[in-house]
């Protein structure tokens, strides 16, 4: 543990944030109480930002980027964990402000940490990573909502992409008739094979619309903010929920009060950073019932820690299809 392998972004007075490879020890993470041996980690929509430099996400330099950390305990000063736990942690600003998980070792704090779930392997919870957890708190979001299936169909942007997809896989699973949303259409075949009812092309949705339109969905799960966030707005049933939790498309939201003042509906914030623990917990116990492994398996692509930058460059540019799955030991 002297020298280990991580990713390491390094910064110049008014230069761009630059990423390389580099060995370093213990002493240059962050600090914690415990340091976890990692066996995986993903690549998420957010790791991409942070190695693109965007300061909204890269907020500290140098910085080791990557915000899931999968792997064991081996060493610890908290009463909770002791080594040899397998555990997972998302969020709470690690690769952003605390070194993360592009790395072999990761110091973090106890409290930020839960353990692994039995019976599910290391590889799944990195296939699920932040991308698929968001996912389950945007489904429990509707469900609290009471958003059943038999109110309608669920709308889901993004759907090619991480949270998208897993959202899809469990909303059908559970019974939902969905409407996936995507800018490949060349994935149509993958999308219905995930659960999809219907696939449409998000051009639909990604243009300055109307402040109000015909009823169509439900509700609806979206990572794109912006024009798409105000038309699904627009097109959801009387009664019914959108469950915003990205801004792939922008940060603004251009609309009126009609669909909340004419409709009742619902604009559900989901925030998958800050979530309790019993949140957390929660929600992977869900996603253990709830998520198709065998089709969790099919949306995931292996790489291997040489391949973070490549891949975080691909996932803004909207070339990766479902989610990445880093081996950190391969």
């Amino acid at each position: 543990m002297d020298q280990f392998k991580a990713l390491w972004i390094d910064k110049l007075a008014d230069e761009k944030p630059t990423a390389t490879f580099k060995e370093i020890s213990l002493d240059d993470l962050s600090e914690g109480d415990v340091v976890v041996k990692l066996s995986h980690s993903t690549v998420n929509y957010k790791d991409g930002l942070c190695l693109a430099g965007n300061p909204g996400v890269l907020r500290k330099t140098p910085m080791v980027p990557g915000i899931d950390v999968i792997g064991e305990v081996v060493s610890s000063q908290s009463p909770d964990f002791k080594n040899g736990d397998q555990v997972i942690m998302n969020g709470f600003g690690v690769g952003e402000v605390h070194t993360g998980a592009f790395a072999q070792y990761a110091r973090l704090k106890s409290k930020w940490l839960i353990k692994r779930p039995e019976g599910l392997s290391a590889a799944h919870a990195a296939a699920i990573g932040t991308a698929g957890y968001t996912a389950m708190l945007c489904v429990m979001a509707l469900e609290d909502y009471g958003i059943t299936p038999d109110k309608g169909p669920i709308a889901i942007t993004g759907a090619s992409g991480g949270v998208g997809s897993v959202a899809l896989s469990i909303l059908s699973k559970l019974g939902y008739e969905t409407i996936a949303f995507t800018g490949r259409m060349q994935e149509e075949t993958f999308l219905k094979q995930l659960g999809a009812s219907e696939v449409r092309d998000r051009a639909s949705l990604s243009e300055k619309g109307r402040p109000f339109a015909k009823e169509q969905w439900a509700g609806a799960v979206d990572v794109a903010g912006s024009h798409t966030l105000a038309n699904l707005l627009a097109a959801t049933k009387y009664g019914g929920a959108v469950a915003a939790c990205g801004l792939a498309q922008g940060a603004d939201l251009q609309t009126t009060v009609m669909p909340f003042i004419l409709r009742g509906v619902a604009l559900l914030g989901v925030d998958s950073v800050q979530a309790s623990l019993q949140k957390r917990q929660k929600a992977y116990d869900r996603l253990l019932t709830d998520l198709d492994m065998n089709r969790l398996e099919a949306l995931s692509t292996t790489i291997k820690l040489e391949d973070v930058p490549e891949y975080a460059k691909a996932i803004l540019e909207g070339k990766v299809r479902g989610r990445l799955i880093v081996d950190i030991e391969g």
